[in-house]
């Protein structure tokens, strides 16, 4: 398997916790003010999964275009 095609299916799975962890978000926002104490550490969950994809996302584009 090449490099770029196991970036791909990182990325998949990558997507997969980020959806995850924006639903989750979501999730939390609808019960507030239960469980408020937990905003930021589902926030943070949130926010490190899309950075992760992000990052991943552009280690791709910088593949594909060399």
């Amino acid at each position: 398997m090449s490099d770029v095609d196991e970036l791909k299916a990182e990325i998949k799975k990558l997507s997969a916790k980020a959806t995850q962890s924006k639903m989750d978000l979501h999730d939390l926002s609808e019960e507030l003010p239960i469980n408020w104490e937990q905003i930021m550490v589902v926030a943070k969950k949130a926010h490190d999964a899309f950075a992760e994809l992000e990052k991943k996302r552009a280690d791709l584009k910088g593949l594909e275009a060399a």
